[in-house]
């Protein structure tokens, strides 16, 4: 290893693989006593290499009792996460449309599917108004999340 964020991001990542659930839960001091590094360089690992982006949510507690707990999210949740989060009363047809396609083009569904979601998109642009048609193309999406 490089240096001491390397030492500290692969610990933490070893301590992931080793859980079936995704998610783990240890001490800051636990840490920096096992790799012989300061506290505050473990805080600069997490909030550098165990980002949002990068398919981890840290929640993060000091003091006495505190903790770190890191759960790791499949990068293609976050994107439909992403997606939802995008859509409402004024989200333009296209670019629900150009959301199937990014999807599509990335394998996150099949061409199959695809096909089902335009013309279930285009009928909810047509016979649907503001939030029943945000909350239809909403549960699409975490239909979809949810199967992946």
């Amino acid at each position: 290893m490089s240096n001491i964020a390397d030492l500290i991001e692969s610990y933490i990542l070893g301590q992931l693989a080793q859980r079936d659930d995704g998610h783990v839960e240890l001490r800051r001091t636990d840490i920096a006593n096992k790799i012989e590094c300061a506290p505050s360089q473990i805080s600069y690992v997490l909030s550098t290499r165990f980002t949002p982006t990068k398919g981890f949510v840290v929640e993060s507690r000091r003091g006495m009792g505190g903790f770190i707990r890191i759960t790791q999210v499949p990068v293609q949740n976050l994107v439909y996460q992403d997606m939802m989060g995008k859509i409402d009363e004024n989200t333009p047809v296209e670019a629900v449309r150009s959301m199937v396609a990014y999807l599509l083009k990335h394998q996150m569904i099949t061409n199959r599917e695809a096909a089902l979601l335009v013309p279930m998109i285009n009928t909810a642009y047509q016979n649907l108004e503001g939030e029943e048609r945000v909350a239809l193309l909403r549960a699409l999406l975490l239909t979809l999340e949810r199967m992946s």
